[in-house]
Order: C-alpha cells, then sequence, then structure tokens
C-alpha cells in the first residue's frame, strides 16, 4: 500500500522577462521556492520571433528542456547543435562549462512555448565535460491506465511502463500527465526524492486542495507517492510531475554557475572572463543562431542534425 505524499507549498508562477524578449513563468528560482534539491529553476517560457536566449555559459548543472510549441534551435562551442519540435526534450549537462545559445524558430511567426528545468550536479560531478542528449517523441513512451489518464513517460516508471535510460547524471524522474475530468491519478516516487507538480492547464484536486493552472505544488517527503484527480465538473488537466533524487550538499548559484562554495563560484568566473579550465573554446565563439534564426540557418541546422 502507497502512502501519498502531503503538500509542502502552493506557488503561484508569475510572469517575468527573461534572455532578449523572452517571458517564463518561473515556478523555482523564485523568493518563494529558491531551490529545492536537486532542482535549481523550472521556467515555462514562451518566446516571441525575434527573442530568444542567446549566446550564454553554464558551469556545474544540468538542463533539461520540453519543447510544446514550435522548433527551438540550439549551438554550443563545442560544435553541437540541433532542432528540437514539439515533444522533443534536450538533457544538457553543462559540468565543468559550456557556452551555447537557443533560439527559437517558428515559420508561421507563432510563439514557441516550452519548459526548462535547472538541475544541480552532484560535486563529484560538477567537473564532468559536458555533453548532450537528445529524446525524440518517438522514443518517449506513453501509457494509458485508463480512459482519463493518458502518461508520456520521459524518464521513470509509470503504471509499469519505462522510460529510456541514461539521460541525466543527477537521478530525476519525468512524467507528462493529461487527465480528463473525473479521472485520478496516482505515480510512485522514491522516497528519497523530492518531487513537485507544475500545471500548464486546466485544474487539479490534491490533498483536498484545488489547484488552477500555472501554479506549481510542492510535496513533503512523508510518503511514497503522488495522488491527485480532477473534478467531475472540472477542467482537463494537462501538468508534468518530477522527482529528482535529494543532494546533501550545498547550492551556491550566481546567474548560470552553480557550485557549492563562494570560492567556486568566484573561480567560475574567473575561468570563464579568462576563457580557461573548460572554457577555453569560448574565447573568439560566436554562435550562429545567438542573433536571430532565419529560414536558411534553420535548414542549414536542421540538414546538419540529419546527416
Amino acid at each position: 500500500m502507497s502512502t501519498p505524499r502531503s503538500i509542502l507549498k502552493i506557488l503561484y508562477a508569475r510572469e517575468q522577462a527573461e534572455g532578449v524578449g523572452a517571458k517564463v513563468r518561473r515556478s523555482i528560482g523564485t523568493i518563494g521556492m529558491r531551490h529545492f534539491t536537486p532542482f535549481l529553476m523550472l521556467d515555462h517560457f514562451n518566446v516571441a520571433k525575434g527573442a530568444g536566449f542567446p549566446d550564454h555559459p553554464h558551469r556545474g548543472q544540468e538542463t533539461v528542456t520540453l519543447l510544446m510549441k514550435g522548433s527551438m534551435l540550439h549551438e554550443d562551442f563545442t560544435g553541437s547543435s540541433g532542432v528540437l519540435r514539439p515533444g522533443d526534450l534536450q538533457f544538457m549537462t553543462a559540468g565543468r562549462g559550456v557556452c551555447h545559445s537557443e533560439m527559437p524558430y517558428s515559420p508561421d511567426g507563432e510563439n514557441v512555448v516550452g519548459m526548462q528545468l535547472w538541475v544541480d550536479l552532484p560535486r563529484e560531478l560538477k567537473n564532468s565535460e559536458p555533453r548532450y542528449r537528445d529524446l525524440r517523441r518517438e522514443e518517449i513512451p506513453v501509457v494509458t491506465p485508463n480512459d482519463k489518464v493518458k502518461v508520456s513517460v520521459i524518464s521513470g516508471k509509470s503504471y509499469g511502463t519505462e522510460s529510456v535510460k541514461e539521460l541525466a547524471y543527477t537521478p530525476i524522474e519525468y512524467y507528462h500527465f493529461t487527465v480528463k475530468p473525473g479521472g485520478e491519478f496516482e505515480q510512485k516516487v522514491p522516497k528519497d526524492f523530492n518531487a513537485f507538480v507544475y500545471l500548464l492547464d486546466g485544474e487539479l484536486e490534491i490533498d483536498g486542495q484545488k489547484v488552477p493552472k500555472f501554479n506549481a505544488v510542492f510535496f513533503e517527503r512523508d510518503g511514497d507517492s503522488i495522488k491527485g484527480k480532477v473534478p467531475e465538473d472540472g477542467k482537463e488537466s494537462n501538468f508534468v510531475l518530477l522527482a529528482g533524487k535529494v543532494l546533501d550538499q550545498p547550492i551556491v548559484q550566481y546567474g548560470p554557475f552553480v557550485e557549492t562554495s563562494n570560492e567556486e563560484i568566484s573561480q567560475a568566473f574567473s575561468d570563464y572572463q579568462r576563457a580557461a579550465n573548460g572554457f577555453e573554446r569560448a574565447k573568439g565563439w560566436e554562435s550562429k543562431i545567438g542573433s536571430g534564426v532565419t529560414p536558411e540557418i534553420y535548414e542549414e541546422i536542421k540538414n546538419k542534425e540529419a546527416a
């Protein structure tokens, strides 16, 4: 018999500016929830044509990007580049250092929508080499335990269905749920994992509390499952459920650098400015996509990826 976790906190994700002309709803990485180990940030982004996240560095964390609408191009100083389509994900390990650019592209000019999660790296892996793992929508198993619940199993195991393995260094579970009115869901999570839900649309009832869209629900670690339902008279709910292994280490974050001490943060800035200790390739590097994606650049990177 599983024991459902109780609610620690419910937090509304207000829209704010980020990057160059982009808008995000940030549920982790705010005054209300600075960190939720191993999670450092969650942005639900909505990016218009001409906006985006041009050339910038990272160190000491992993990012997980889920695209929902439009296309997102990425390019970094290792020579890696690619295109995410709706339903695709990218797991990026920044490790000891990476500089990259993430820019939207939509042929019809509509906004590009998705989510980006920042995950802390264990102290012993912060000096690892940068790497990418693109997870295509075709690789993600979908389970429908009944006619009211559908789950995309991005990472982990849900209703007996397991995901692709070896996606991130830090152990995380990632599920994308759709629950119709009258539907109930239950997701087991490891006892040493923190877990939360973020509602993209609709509403949920969890532990007797109604939760509308754009809210994040953070849970105590007092059980081994997350349970909820959509009222019969409610709206269909579209949400992500994330869980990650608790890391017993300090979190010292300054912008895109995440370390375990102030001294390491100072060193990260010094290394980036001097193009040293993981940032050697940053010297003189400039992405093709950072100032905007043209149809020609889009086709070039798409064809390179397919080759």
